[in-house]
């Protein structure tokens, strides 16, 4: 059963022509009554003086007939006409909000800077317009004081974490012997300061991915970008003992994207393709395009995931058992979500499957560009 949707424009339709018949109807009504009112006035005072010829009367009932008639055909005719007029009246009433509507849809994260600056006399629409603009001008700001907090964060946090390594390395470092515990426990806090590292760029480019924009975006060929990122991994994949499955697309992959969060993207799906894996396990890596979208999917070997699960891991530091391989780095829980919000920010999706056979198959699809010049490799 296929719904009509009822919009604001064929409900005021309805209101016009439903006002109108019931006017016209009633207005019918009254002169139908005048009508009939006169007609047997006319009759008795006329039967007064003689006897009304039955012709006559007959006569007077075919005109009243006939007047009926006329006047439901030319009721017919004006209530379609007044569908009609409706339907042109409330486009054009409507019209303002429409565009409205379309220059509210075109404003984005990155475009907040934007306005409807509605330039028509002060009324309702004016004022909706007005509205929306003082919106956009706080979320604006909001945004704003997002991307001042992720630069000084940036720097504040850095800080304090480098004077840290740079007193272990001193410490490490004197003259004369060191105990064995005191190296030890270096090494550790180097390990934890790599991990605190870790977690601080994971928060960064999820706060960028999902506040920062997207600046310097650029026309990139994500196959190429794809091959240029996995050269940086053979050490990795050849040392958990994994098998490449590379896959090339055979149509141009353009997308417009920032490069730095496009590679940061690809290296954490191939970074959790190699986590979360058994020993001598293997990955698949592929870009094809479909229509005006071009897709990532990398899978990778493992357990059996329940989908529900896996349909969390999206979300901030979330994760599902402990790794088979490169346990040594066990990340924050962070590497998916923060795929998400760069796809988000591209204006692409993310999708997770548990594969029956067990391990992950994860699709990234962003949308697709016609490139103006050669491929530019994230």
């Amino acid at each position: 059963m296929i719904r009509v949707r009822r919009t604001v424009r064929m409900r005021l339709t309805a209101l016009y022509s439903g006002l109108f018949v019931v006017s016209a109807i009633v207005l019918l009504a009254i002169t139908n009554g005048v009508g009939s009112s006169s007609s047997v006035s006319v009759a008795v005072s006329t039967s007064a003086g003689r006897p009304v010829p039955p012709s006559r009367d007959a006569a007077v009932h075919a005109a009243s007939h006939g007047y009926l008639l006329g006047s439901a055909v030319a009721l017919a005719v004006m209530a379609v006409a007044s569908v009609v007029v409706g339907w042109v009246a409330a486009g054009r009433v409507l019209r303002p909000l429409r565009v409205i509507t379309a220059a509210t849809r075109r404003i984005s994260a990155d475009s907040l800077h934007e306005r409807l600056a509605m330039t028509r006399p002060d009324g309702e629409l004016k004022d909706l317009s007005d509205t929306i603009d003082a919106l956009l001008e706080r979320l604006d700001g909001a945004f704003a004081a997002q991307r001042r907090f992720v630069a000084n964060a940036s720097h504040e946090l850095r800080t304090p974490l480098a004077t840290v390594r740079a007193l272990v390395d001193v410490a490490a470092a004197k003259p004369g012997p060191i105990p064995g515990e005191t190296l030890l426990l270096a090494d550790r806090v180097r390990v934890e300061l790599d991990r605190v590292d870790e977690l601080l760029d994971g928060l960064l480019a999820l706060a960028r991915g999902q506040h920062g924009g997207l600046p310097d975006r650029a026309t990139v060929s994500l196959d190429a970008a794809v091959s240029a990122r996995l050269t940086t991994r053979t050490d990795a994949i050849g040392g958990a003992g994994l098998v490449l499955h590379r896959v090339h697309s055979l149509d141009d992959t353009w997308v417009l994207a920032s490069q730095p969060l496009l590679s940061r993207m690809i290296d954490n799906l191939l970074d959790n393709a190699v986590r979360h894996n058994h020993d001598g396990g293997w990955i698949g890596v592929a870009t094809a395009v479909s229509g005006a979208t071009v897709r990532l999917v990398v899978e990778n070997g493992g357990d059996v995931l329940d989908q529900a699960q896996v349909s969390e891991l999206a979300r901030p530091f979330r994760r599902l058992g402990v790794e088979r391989t490169g346990s040594d780095a066990a990340g924050a829980g962070l590497g998916l979500s923060i795929v998400a919000a760069i796809a988000q920010a591209h204006g692409g999706t993310l999708e997770l499957r548990a594969r029956a056979e067990g391990g992950l198959l994860v699709t990234v699809t962003l949308p697709r560009v016609t490139a103006p010049g050669p491929a530019v490799a994230a």
